[in-house]
């Protein structure tokens, strides 16, 4: 059980940094980020997720260590993928860069309060409707089939109607951002939130694993433009990792109304350290994988 006193500091914290990289956006708002500077804050940011899963067990336990590695990970490959989706719709919407950082802020922003939202309603859920797991697992598995059709044809956006509307009515091209970036992040949300629960069902993991991922998000933005079309396997990847989350879930939701066996096959139980593995394999041979298919790309700029 997590202590007031620790949710508080944790908090202040987290709230801390995030209003650090709120003043240092607008600061530097009518600056163009360079490629050195978005590497560096990356790392920085990185670097402290890692401390803070390293340190993880001084105040909590070895488990929710692992738990914050696995959920930590998913959502931040999941926020890279989210990344991308942004890459594509700024360049396609021509966003002038005096106002690219403004925009990226504002729009991590919305991802952050609709996680803000989205998590407690999961927390509720998951603590009266155990039966819940069904409905996440197949949803998981749905978007990952999906995600992974789609991951051909990730290089192109289509405006939807409510975009296309509001450029009709001459709205501006600023405010239309903000809508794609808004109903995106809504999308990406409905993805992480089950996804996350199906790693752990520990409050301070989930929004600790999320804020972790969620941070230098801006930063992180222009340093993946120059990889957008070398990572050509990402979506795929994510797909397959959402999938086994999914399959997961759909097997702890079995066993948590007693069915342990359906017929002669006993319904596997997952381990955090195999989810954990499986995870981070599948990142890595998405990411060797991309590389090496791309390499003419890389030199030809």
């Amino acid at each position: 059980m997590i202590s007031t006193m620790t949710w508080v500091i944790t908090i202040a914290v987290l709230v801390l940094v995030l209003l650090f990289d709120l003043t240092l956006a607008i600061l530097r708002r009518n600056k163009e980020t360079t490629l050195l500077e978005t590497g560096l804050w990356t790392v920085f940011y990185i670097s402290g997720a890692l401390a803070f899963g390293f340190l993880l067990p001084g105040w909590t336990n070895e488990q929710a260590q692992k738990e914050f590695f696995a959920g930590w990970l998913t959502e931040y490959a999941l926020s890279v993928d989210n990344i991308f989706v942004f890459v594509i719709i700024l360049t396609h919407l021509h966003v002038k860069k005096e106002k690219l950082q403004l925009v990226l802020l504002l729009g991590i922003m919305m991802s952050i309060a609709m996680r803000g939202v989205l998590i407690p309603i999961g927390v509720a859920l998951i603590s009266r409707f155990a039966s819940i797991f069904f409905l996440f697992g197949a949803f998981l598995i749905y978007t990952a089939v999906v995600l992974y059709r789609e991951s051909d044809d990730e290089s192109k956006w289509k405006e939807g109607r409510i975009v296309g509307k509001m450029r009709a009515h001459g709205i501006s091209t600023f405010t239309i951002a903000l809508v794609a970036l808004a109903l995106t992040d809504l999308v990406f949300s409905l993805d992480s939130i089950p996804a996350i629960f199906g790693l752990t069902k520990n409050p301070y993991i989930v929004i600790t694993a999320n804020a972790f991922a969620l941070m230098g998000m801006r930063q992180l933005y222009f340093l993946l433009q120059a990889l957008l079309k070398r990572l050509i396997f990402l979506s795929k990847g994510l797909a397959m990792i959402l999938a086994f989350i999914g399959v997961k879930m759909i097997f702890e939701a079995l066993h948590g109304v007693g069915i342990d066996a359906i017929g002669p096959v006993h319904v596997p139980e997952v381990s955090l350290e195999f989810s954990l593995s499986v995870i981070v394999t599948l990142l890595i041979i998405t990411t060797v994988a991309s590389l090496t298919a791309t390499r003419g790309i890389a030199g030809a700029e």
